[in-house]
């Protein structure tokens, strides 16, 4: 698996409290880009949270003032430790030329706890 450095989301992005965007927000320009292998994985254990919901967004503008949630997934505390996935392989249908990713933390907030995600260029562990 090899990260596109031109297209990384979140690398090793401390994930803390409330509501927090991507570091990053990568313009794909208009167009279809489903398909497009997509890892979002932790990368260091979350200890205090209840769980850690990831969002992808798309806008036509870089500021997201008229933002679209494409695709969400939630995970648990348990399920949140070093090495762990996010179910969304993909980049999801409806690019509308930028995109970004969102995490909303649940419960207390977190002390420990980082995510690295962007697009890969391919994975092993999904086949189309």
């Amino acid at each position: 698996m090899l990260l596109d450095a031109q297209n990384i989301f979140s690398d090793n992005q401390s994930i803390t409290t409330g509501t927090i965007n991507s570091d990053n927000t990568v313009c794909f320009g208009k167009g279809d880009v489903s398909f497009v292998p997509l890892l979002i994985q932790v990368v260091e254990d979350f200890s205090n949270l209840t769980s850690l919901t990831v969002k992808i967004q798309t806008s036509a503008t870089e500021d997201f003032s008229s933002s679209e949630d494409l695709v969400t997934s939630t995970m648990k505390l348990a399920n949140l430790k070093a090495g762990a996935r996010f179910p969304i392989s993909f980049l999801p249908k409806g690019n509308k030329g930028y995109m970004r990713i969102v995490y909303t933390v649940e419960g207390t907030e977190e002390t420990t706890g980082k995510i690295t995600a962007g697009v890969i260029a391919a994975d092993e562990n999904y086949v189309i």
